[in-house]
C-alpha cells in the first residue's frame, strides 16, 4: 500500500480510541482498546508492514468522504461507471457511560462490559458492484504475531500474548496470510455491516450483525452526535467550522477519565524523512487547559467538568512533589511515559524514527501554570466554583511558582537542547500569578498575597527588561537572543500589553513579516535558534490562530478576519487540520491536532465577537 496524505484520511472514534480512515476505505490507524494502546492497524507508519483494514469497490474512480451532518459518523463513498456504493465508519458510543448526568458517581475505569467495535456498514446505492474487503492486523505495532481462527460470526485473531479481535463477516470469505479477504457483491438498497470488536484476553466472541441491525447502530450514533452538538452556544460566523472542531476535541477526549489527548497518533512527522517524530497520545497539561477554555465558550460546560475533575486528581498527587505537575501524563494519570523507539517500522513516508511513549514527560515547563490558571479561573467564574481542596493544591502551586519563575526551562515548544529564559515562560508564570490573586480576591479565599503580588511584578518587570531586543523593536524568544517567536503574541492575547503599547505593536510587526508566509506562520527560526533537534518543519498552524486573535485584539478587524479564512482553506476536505502545513501545502504532525482546533474555536469566537460590536 501506497502511503497516502494526512488529509486524505477522516477520524472516527469512541473517546475510548479513534481511528484513521482513508478516502479509498482503508483504515490504517487504531489502537485497541485506548488511545494509547499498541496499534493494531498501522500502514500510516508502515505501509508494508502496518495492518490495515480495507474495503475497496472494483472500478471505481470517484472516491469521496462526507461526515454525516454534525457528527462523526464518515460516509466514503465509491464511484463506478455503472455503480454507486458507500461505506459508513462510525465506532458506537456508549451513551451511559459518556453521559455527564451520573459525573459525580461514574467510575474511573471502564467496566469489561463496556463496548469497544468499529463498525463498517456497506450499503449498494445505484447498479451492481463487486467490492473486496481484507483485514489484516498487525498486533502491538507488527511486533507480535498472531493466529487466525474460525468462528460461527467470522474470524477472530489471537496475538501470541493473548489478546483477540474479532471480525464478524455475514459473507463468504477466506483465511490468507494471517488475514482474511472476502469478495462479494451488493445491488441497489442492498446493505451488510462488518464488527470489529476487541476483545481482550476473554470474553465470548460477538454474533453476526445483520444489515438491520447495522443500520439501526447507525441511527443511534448519529442521534448522540446530533444530541451532543444540539448544546452548542455557538451560533455566530464560521459555525461550521467551529463544530468541526468541537466535534474532534470530544473525539480527542477519553470518556471514563474526562482527559484529552493532543492527537490521536504518534510520530506523523514535522518534515517528511525527518526525525522529529512524536508520541501525543497524551495529555498535556497546557493543550488540555486551552481546550477546556473552548469548550466553555461554546457552551461545553460539562465536558469541562470532567477534566477538572482528572486534574484535581493530578494537582493533589503534587503536593509535595519537587515539581507541582509534570507537563503532562497518561489518560489515566500515568506519570511514567517512557520513550522508546520502534526500529522495526519505517515511519511515514521513512520518517524515522517512530517513537512511542514521551521523553519531555519530565521537562519543566513553566507557561503551564499560566494556562492552567487562566482556565482555572474562566472555569470558576462562568461554570463551578471550584472546591477548598483544589484551592489548596492550587495554592501550593502557586507558591511555587513565585519562589521558582526565575528558573530556566524547556518552553512551550519542548526544545531538546537545553532550558533557557524563555520570555513565553515568564509571561505565563506572570499570567498564573496574576489569575491567583483574581480568583483569591473574588472568592476571598486565603493566599500567600505578599509574595504573589512581589512575584508578578517582578516577572513583568523583567519580561520588559530582559525580553526587549531595542535593535529589532521587539520582544524576542529568550532573554539576550534575537530570535523572534510566534509565542510572543500571548503578551497582547492574555493582556499583560495593551494593543496600543508600542512595543506590542511592533512585535506583532516584527512576527508578521519574518515569521509569517501567506496565512502560514512558522513558530520559530530554527537556523537562528538550535532546538537540539535535526531537520525543520512546517509552519504551526496554532501560530496563525494567534496572530487572528493578536490583529482581532489590535482593532485590525478586516486583516483579522481575511487571515482567519484564508487559513481554514488549509483544512482537509473533512474540515480536520494536522499540527503544521510543509511548504507545497501538505500537512505535517499528528493529526488530527487538538492545538490546531482549539485555536481555531477561541480565534473564531473572539474574532466573531468583535466583527458583531463593529470594533
Amino acid at each position: 500500500m501506497a502511503y497516502k496524505r494526512l488529509e486524505e484520511y477522516g477520524l472516527i472514534g469512541n473517546m475510548n480510541s479513534a481511528a484513521l480512515v482513508s478516502r479509498d476505505g482503508s483504515i490504517d490507524w487504531l489502537c485497541l482498546p485506548s488511545f494509547d494502546s499498541p496499534a493494531v492497524f498501522s500502514t500510516v507508519l508502515d505501509d508494508e508492514k502496518g495492518g490495515f483494514f480495507s474495503i475497496t469497490s472494483e472500478g471505481a474512480h470517484d472516491k469521496r468522504q462526507i461526515y454525516f451532518p454534525e457528527t462523526n459518523v464518515l460516509t466514503t463513498r465509491f464511484g463506478g461507471t455503472d455503480s454507486v456504493t458507500q461505506i459508513t465508519d462510525f465506532m458506537p458510543v456508549d451513551g451511559r457511560r459518556m453521559s455527564t448526568e451520573s459525573l459525580d458517581t461514574m467510575p474511573a475505569e471502564p467496566s469489561p462490559a463496556d463496548e469497544n467495535r468499529l463498525i463498517r456498514y456497506v450499503q449498494g446505492v445505484m447498479g451492481e458492484a463487486r467490492l473486496r474487503l481484507e483485514c489484516r492486523p498487525k498486533f502491538n505495532f507488527a511486533a507480535t504475531s498472531h493466529t487466525v481462527e474460525m468462528t460461527d460470526a467470522g474470524v477472530i485473531f489471537r496475538a501470541d500474548t493473548g489478546e483477540r479481535l474479532s471480525l464478524s463477516l455475514p459473507c463468504e470469505f477466506s483465511i490468507r496470510e494471517g488475514g482474511v479477504v472476502a469478495d462479494f457483491t451488493l445491488g441497489p438498497r442492498e446493505a451488510i455491516t462488518f464488527s470489529l470488536e476487541w476483545l481482550g484476553t476473554d470474553g465470548p466472541a460477538p454474533e453476526i450483525l445483520t444489515a438491520q441491525q447495522g443500520e439501526e447502530l447507525f441511527r443511534d450514533t448519529v442521534e448522540y452526535w446530533r444530541q451532543w452538538v444540539a448544546r452548542c452556544e455557538y451560533s455566530g460566523r464560521w459555525r461550521e467550522e467551529v463544530i468541526r472542531s468541537l466535534l474532534t476535541l470530544k473525539l480527542l477526549t477519553y470518556g471514563p477519565t474526562g482527559a484529552i489527548i493532543a492527537a490521536p497518533t504518534t510520530s506523523l512527522p514535522e518534515e517528511i524523512g525527518g526525525s522529529r517524530n512524536w508520541d501525543y497520545r497524551y495529555c498535556w497539561i497546557r493543550d488540555s487547559s486551552l481546550t477546556l477554555q473552548a469548550f466553555m465558550r461554546t457552551g461545553y460546560i460539562e465536558e469541562a467538568r470532567m477534566f477538572m475533575r482528572w486534574l484535581g486528581d493530578r494537582c493533589r498527587e503534587a503536593n509535595g512533589a519537587e515539581h507541582p505537575l509534570q507537563i503532562m501524563y497518561g489518560i489515566r494519570g500515568e506519570q511514567e511515559l517512557t520513550e522508546l523507539e520502534l526500529d522495526h517500522l519505517d515511519g511515514y513516508r521513512g520518517s524515522r524514527p517512530v517513537r512511542i511513549g514521551n521523553a519531555a514527560h519530565d521537562q519543566l515547563q513553566l507557561d503551564m501554570y499560566g494556562e492552567l490558571l487562566e482556565a482555572i479561573y474562566v472555569y470558576n467564574r462562568h461554570a463551578y466554583p471550584i472546591s477548598y481542596d483544589l484551592w489548596r493544591s492550587l495554592r501550593n502551586i502557586l507558591d511555587w511558582v513565585a519562589q521558582h519563575w526565575r528558573t530556566p526551562d524547556e518552553g512551550i515548544w519542548e526544545v531538546r537542547g537545553g532550558p533557557r529564559q524563555f520570555v513565553h515562560s515568564k509571561l505565563m508564570a506572570w499570567n498564573a500569578l496574576a489569575k491567583g490573586l483574581k480568583l483569591a480576591d473574588e472568592r476571598s479565599l486565603p493566599a500567600s498575597r505578599d509574595l504573589w503580588i512581589n512575584a508578578r511584578d517582578d516577572i513583568l518587570e523583567e519580561i520588559m527588561q530582559e525580553g526587549w531586543n531595542h535593535e529589532l523593536q521587539s520582544f524576542v524568544q529568550s532573554y539576550g537572543s534575537d530570535v523572534l517567536d510566534a509565542s510572543l503574541l500571548q503578551l497582547l492575547n492574555i493582556g499583560a500589553l495593551s494593543p496600543r503599547d508600542p512595543r506590542m505593536m511592533t512585535t506583532v510587526t516584527q512576527i508578521e513579516q519574518r515569521l509569517s508566509r501567506d496565512s502560514l506562520v512558522y513558530r520559530y527560526d530554527h537556523a537562528a535558534s538550535p532546538d537540539g533537534l535535526d531537520g525543520k518543519e512546517g509552519t504551526f498552524a496554532m501560530c496563525t490562530f494567534w496572530l487572528v486573535e493578536a490583529f482581532t485584539r489590535m482593532g485590525r478587524l478586516d486583516d483579522a478576519r481575511f487571515l482567519f479564512e484564508r487559513m481554514l482553506g488549509y483544512s482537509s476536505p473533512l474540515g480536520l487540520f494536522a499540527e503544521e502545513t510543509g511548504p507545497t501545502g501538505e500537512m505535517l504532525g499528528n493529526f488530527p491536532q487538538a492545538f490546531t482546533h482549539l485555536a481555531l474555536i477561541n480565534s473564531a469566537f473572539i474574532l466573531n465577537r468583535a466583527l458583531d460590536r463593529g470594533r
